[in-house]
């Protein structure tokens, strides 16, 4: 299995385990964190959701040979089914992050509710590397929490953030050692189990209702202008030159 689920002590814990690849996440995989979160959300014994990757590494983001083979098109889409059953989420989420977390690994924190970083985790968002354009709202999201100019040096450039930057930003909660990160993330989801879940619910949900319409929108126009990228010159120079281990050359464009 490449996605371990267990629910213990009313926590529904989502377990990247691809470790061997980096955890790099497939269609599959996206499937099986889409069943999860339904799972959670309709098991009342559930009072809170915890995502977590493996000793070192969160996500490499897309699995990019898996990805390629059966592009995202629609809604439908696996990879865009499980952001809308994240954003959807109306349990509190929590997510233990150590090591690298790129691409869809940094924007799907974005959604999440507690963000326990190690001090050596690096977010990144290099979409643009790889001709396409940023998704699950990041867009909107992270010119919101970092500014405009700080948001163009991590969306256009392609630069990683640090924990310490994610965490002044807003896009963490709290930095911890590597060897802390998961039981104290684990902690904070069981604090969850002697609060009323009505009122916990209740306030997520009047935490997003401002942002949710704009969230959704923005979802949807980069999920459009990322279907097609995707057929463009440009993204498959960089995907060629991806499985080719060679430095992409865009200057023809």
């Amino acid at each position: 299995m490449t996605i371990n689920t267990t629910t213990v002590g009313g926590v529904a814990t989502i377990e990247i385990a691809r470790p061997q690849k980096k955890n790099a996440l497939t269609l599959a995989m996206y499937d099986a964190m889409t069943d999860a979160l339904e799972a959670a959300v309709a098991d009342e014994a559930v009072r809170a959701v915890l995502i977590v990757g493996q000793p070192g590494i969160f996500t490499a983001g897309n699995d990019l040979e898996d990805f390629m083979q059966r592009p995202p098109t629609g809604e439908e889409s696996p990879v865009f089914r499980f952001m809308h059953a994240l954003a959807a989420c109306d349990k509190p989420v929590v997510a233990a992050v150590t090591g690298a977390a790129v691409g869809i690994g940094t924007t799907m924190l974005l959604h999440c509710d507690l963000v326990y970083l190690s001090e050596d985790a690096r977010l990144a968002v290099p979409f643009v590397s790889l001709g396409l354009v940023p998704e699950f709202a990041s867009s909107l999201l992270l010119p919101q929490l970092m500014g405009r100019a700080k948001a163009a040096e991590k969306l256009l450039l392609g630069d990683p953030l640090t924990a310490a930057e994610a965490a002044d930003f807003g896009i963490a909660t709290a930095v911890l050692p590597a060897a802390e990160v998961l039981a104290h993330a684990r902690r904070m989801a069981e604090r969850f189990n002697s609060l009323p879940p009505g009122a916990v619910r209740d306030t997520k949900r009047l935490m997003r209702a401002g942002s949710k319409d704009g969230i959704l929108r923005a979802m949807r126009a980069e999920a459009a202008v990322f279907a097609e990228r995707l057929r463009s010159p440009e993204a498959k120079e960089a995907f060629e030159a991806f499985f080719a281990r060679r430095k992409p050359d865009f200057s023809k464009f």
